[in-house]
């Protein structure tokens, strides 16, 4: 092992028991290290040390060369930025080449969301007297009526629930823990699953899985699965919208705000760490009640 990957090896430690980071996170910062270090293996450089602020400026030239977006460019460089930061900290090198690498600004993009009218004809197209059916209404109710993102689903074990105080428990991001409380339709569709369809599909694995959503083997139900089976129920309605979970996780935000829900609050459903994550649904309230000033008021 070179002193290079020696490096990349302590701070993904560092990433992993200092910081508690997920491997979606520390997967993230270390594609970017890699990505970074083979530019650095095409511009004749060897170690961490030897890379100065002029070659990370001919890196951002050469990310922009090759059509990156500014979202994933700003990822790689904030991430390359903290592996600096730790490299400085650990007296490795003396210098955080990327701390006056200025980040794209990134375009705010404003998130899709489905009406509620649209809603409504999704959640009657699931057959509930079959075990598939009454999973895929599960999922449905439980993402449009917690807004927790597709992972987080994936992750539910059945004693993660609690049907007495209304609540399940959420593992999410770096492993923070939150609890989300449940509305009567996902109580009804989750119990409905539970006692009939969930006991069905598990007979069919030989150990069965501790995970609340099963696929048709009665294994974990992946999130690649959950957005096939989203699919599938757009297929069988009339409507011409794109729906993934995360639509529904945007779609649960801008509900609740167009109704008056506090921002702190939506933001601990969601589970977000800043407030600013959460505030980007402002734009989509504000179009919604500019839409409603239009359509009746008499000045308008």
């Amino acid at each position: 092992m070179d002193l290079n990957d020696r490096y990349l090896k302590m701070f993904i430690e560092y990433l992993q028991i200092e910081k508690n980071s997920s491997h979606h996170t520390t997967e993230n910062y270390e594609k970017a290290i890699l990505h970074f270090k083979s530019f650095m293996k095409q511009q004749a450089i060897e170690g961490f040390a030897a890379v100065s602020y002029l070659l990370v400026r001919h890196y951002l030239t050469w990310l922009h060369e090759q059509s990156y977006s500014r979202r994933t460019v700003a990822k790689k460089i904030s991430s390359l930025r903290s592996f600096y930061r730790f490299l400085n900290r650990e007296k490795i090198v003396e210098h955080n080449p990327f701390a006056l690498a200025s980040l794209p600004k990134k375009g705010q993009s404003i998130p899709h969301f489905i009406y509620e009218e649209e809603l409504a004809e999704l959640f009657h197209v699931s057959d509930l007297s079959t075990p598939l059916g009454q999973r895929n209404q599960a999922i449905l109710e439980l993402l449009y009526g917690t807004g927790i993102r597709v992972s987080e689903c994936c992750q539910i074990q059945l004693e993660d629930l609690d049907f007495y105080i209304e609540t399940v428990l959420i593992k999410g991001k770096g492993r923070k823990e939150r609890y989300v409380p449940l509305g009567s339709y996902a109580i009804e569709a989750l119990s409905r699953y539970i006692e009939e369809g969930r006991k069905e599909l598990s007979e069919k694995a030989g150990q069965p899985a501790k995970t609340l959503f099963l696929n048709y083997k009665g294994g974990p139900l992946t999130p690649r699965g959950v957005r096939t089976i989203l699919n599938r129920l757009i297929e069988q309605t009339t409507l011409t919208v794109h729906i993934s979970p995360h639509v529904l996780r945007h779609t649960f935000a801008t509900h609740l705000l167009n109704e008056g829900a506090d921002m702190r609050a939506v933001q601990e459903l969601l589970g977000h760490s800043h407030l600013s994550s959460t505030q980007i649904y402002t734009h989509v309230t504000k179009d919604h009640l500019k839409k409603i000033y239009n359509n009746t008021h008499p000045r308008a």
